[in-house]
């Protein structure tokens, strides 16, 4: 931390110019928490951010704070803030709804028309985010995690709470045969998730082996390298198909249309990855009524997600394949990006 004044903030100017920097602390107001930010997950818009320079129509148009997935301890409380108590361990969850939408009062605060999303380059002014060795938030936006478990833990509250919704969305799991498709960090959450919801089988599918066995160690009953051994589908999609439900988190072309080959009549595809066009075998969904939804974000999940870390309920540990200090951040976006060898990827920060 540069001083009690500053702190350094990983903020983005531009595609491919990725920079730390300093710059005033903020002390909380009313109502508000500082935390020193321990630990924060690189995400893959972070990574489109920094490689592309935005997300299909979502670009970067000045600078921003990058990161959203992101834990600390509480430093100090604004007026009238309690439950909270310097030192402890919190999560911050980046998604600020308005609250009075008709989106909002409906229950689907994560349609909010008005969301404040931090480290989100979908409006102007940018929302500045996560990834500063302090940030001072809103005191409900902060989680505090009362189990023996690590910052690093903590930080993949976010991340676990987009597979908890993308679970509830679809319902019963106990009993029937999973398919995952892509084994990067929401696919690897998405399978500890089924496999705590008590699914039969979990399959989980990827182009590498390493993601793979991190899969097999959040709860994969089988993986399958589809780019050395895409014949091991075969007893998948036999008679019409023999998956019950997908969680799609890959956004891929092939790897959608291998789970709709693999899904039985009547079964469902949560398209959990998101991508601009993609083309989709509308015939086979049609022709088995594949019931297809989407699933984007989160909302009352995130204080359910940062319960079950508590509780290592759902052990978010292997999925931690790399942490980097801040100060090395484009060595991190780059381990990030190499999925031979990375799942989720951590800066640390000066609350470490």
């Amino acid at each position: 931390m540069a001083s009690d004044d500053t702190i350094r903030i990983c903020r983005l100017h531009g595609r491919d110019d990725l920079r730390i920097e300093t710059q005033s602390a903020v002390p909380p107001g009313p109502g508000q928490v500082t935390v020193a930010i321990g630990a924060g997950g690189i995400c893959g818009s972070d990574m489109h951010y920094f490689r592309d320079g935005g997300i299909g129509t979502i670009q970067v148009r000045e600078p921003i704070i990058l990161g959203h997935e992101a834990a600390g301890h509480v430093v100090a409380l604004g007026e009238g803030v309690t439950g909270l108590a310097p030192g402890d361990l919190v999560a911050v969850n980046p998604s600020h709804p308005c609250g009075t939408c008709a989106f909002c009062t409906a229950g689907m605060a994560n349609q909010c028309p008005n969301m404040t999303f931090l480290g989100s380059a979908m409006y102007l002014p940018h929302a500045q985010g996560l990834f500063r060795d302090r940030v001072t938030v809103g005191a409900g936006q902060c989680h505090p995690l009362r189990g023996d478990v690590s910052v690093a833990e903590a930080a993949c509250a976010e991340p676990l709470a987009v597979c908890l919704h993308a679970a509830r969305i679809a319902g019963d799991i106990a009993g029937r045969r999973v398919l995952v498709t892509g084994a990067g960090p929401i696919g690897a959450f998405c399978t500890a998730v089924a496999a705590q919801a008590g699914a039969a089988e979990i399959v989980v599918t990827d182009l590498e082996d390493m993601p793979l066995e991190v899969a097999r160690r959040m709860g994969a009953t089988e993986v399958v390298n589809v780019r050395t051994d895409a014949s091991a589908l075969d007893r998948l999609t036999a008679d019409k198909g023999q998956i019950d439900l997908v969680f799609e988190c890959s956004a891929a072309a092939p790897a959608i249309a291998q789970a709709v080959a693999c899904l039985r009549p009547r079964g469902g595809l949560i398209q959990v990855g998101s991508a601009g066009p993609t083309q989709v075998p509308l015939n086979q969904i049609v022709g088995k009524e594949i019931v297809t939804q989407g699933s984007f974000r989160f909302d009352v999940e995130f204080a359910e997600a940062v319960a079950a870390i508590g509780t290592r309920r759902i052990d978010v540990r292997p999925a931690i394949t790399g942490t980097w200090p801040m100060e090395q951040a484009i060595d991190a976006f780059a381990a990030a990006a190499d999925r031979r060898r990375s799942v989720k990827v951590h800066l640390t920060f000066a609350g470490a």
